[in-house]
């Protein structure tokens, strides 16, 4: 009996300093800059395009409201998982994927978020399983490819912002938050979503993300992308539509994920208030988890 117990807590060690073991300091050097740790224990990391100058319809985007480019690392077993959207310019893009796949990173989507921008601009998905440091190193040296700016970012503000937040949280039955002169939304899934049969946080970029920008007194632009199952494509189609919100892409992010998920962009350019009204009625046609009380 004593041998058994020796036994099980020699195993409850190892497996503790396995879980342990993933060395962020490392990845954030390999980085130049610190990760944010959300839910789940995800290490995400941001690289906003402030090196980028795009308009559309007349409006200067701003790095916050769809031009991040964000990876997510997490443990899974004895090894680390990333997930990330990389922003990219048209020429960059093909550079950067050489480097990804030489780094032995997977490429899951290549899109665009927005329609008629000036510049245009790419989104590319990538994954990777491994040792931490050594997949943030190989996504360095891709991200090295483009201007994409690289080593500690600037704090984003959080000052106030030019619109009727109280207005907005109504209309969209939600808490807003201020980052980077936008206003943004995360709406999580009620279903817990599984790749290979392991749960995925919704941190790691699996909620529906809604953010505006302010323009002329009482508007802005809106845009993000809703997190949808297939019987919820339609409907949501619909209604953006009907509030006459542009739909400006649908499409995969993940590979072998259980429920199969669509990723619907989308842009609305017009009164603050009835954008988040029409984007809340696109929202009560999934299947969200409810609000924390």
């Amino acid at each position: 009996m004593k041998r058994q117990f020796a036994f099980v807590m020699l195993a409850f060690t190892l497996t503790g300093q396995a879980a342990a073991a993933t060395n962020w300091k490392g990845v954030d050097e390999a980085f130049g800059r610190a990760g944010t740790v959300q839910s789940g224990d995800v290490h995400r990391y941001g690289f906003p395009r402030s090196d980028l100058d795009v308009s559309l319809d007349g409006v200067r985007i701003k790095p916050a409201l769809a031009l991040g480019s964000w990876l997510a690392f997490r443990d899974v077993g004895n090894q680390a998982e990333v997930m990330g959207d990389l922003v990219l310019t048209q020429p960059e893009v093909n550079p950067v994927l050489s480097r990804l796949l030489d780094g032995g990173l997977t490429i899951t989507a290549l899109h665009n978020h927005l329609l008629r921008s000036t510049p245009g601009t790419m989104y590319m998905h990538v994954h990777g399983m491994g040792d931490a440091v050594t997949l943030a190193t190989a996504l360095r040296r891709a991200l090295a490819a483009s201007h994409t700016p690289i080593g500690a970012s600037a704090a984003a503000a959080t000052d106030a912002i030019a619109l009727d937040t109280k207005a907005m949280d109504a209309a969209l039955a939600a808490q807003g938050k201020i980052a980077g002169g936008t206003y943004q939304f995360s709406f999580p899934r009620a279903e817990q979503i599984t790749e290979d049969g392991a749960p995925v946080p919704a941190s790691f970029g699996l909620a529906t993300a809604i953010n505006f920008q302010p323009t002329t007194k009482g508007r802005a632009v809106a845009t993000g992308d809703f997190v949808l199952i297939e019987s919820e494509v339609t409907a949501v189609l619909t209604e953006l539509r009907r509030h006459g919100i542009e739909v400006t892409a649908l499409h995969n992010h993940l590979v072998g994920e259980q429920p199969r998920l669509f990723f619907m962009h989308f842009w609305g350019n017009g009164e603050a208030i009835a954008l988040a009204q029409g984007l809340r009625a696109a929202l009560d046609r999934m299947n969200l988890a409810r609000p924390a009380k």
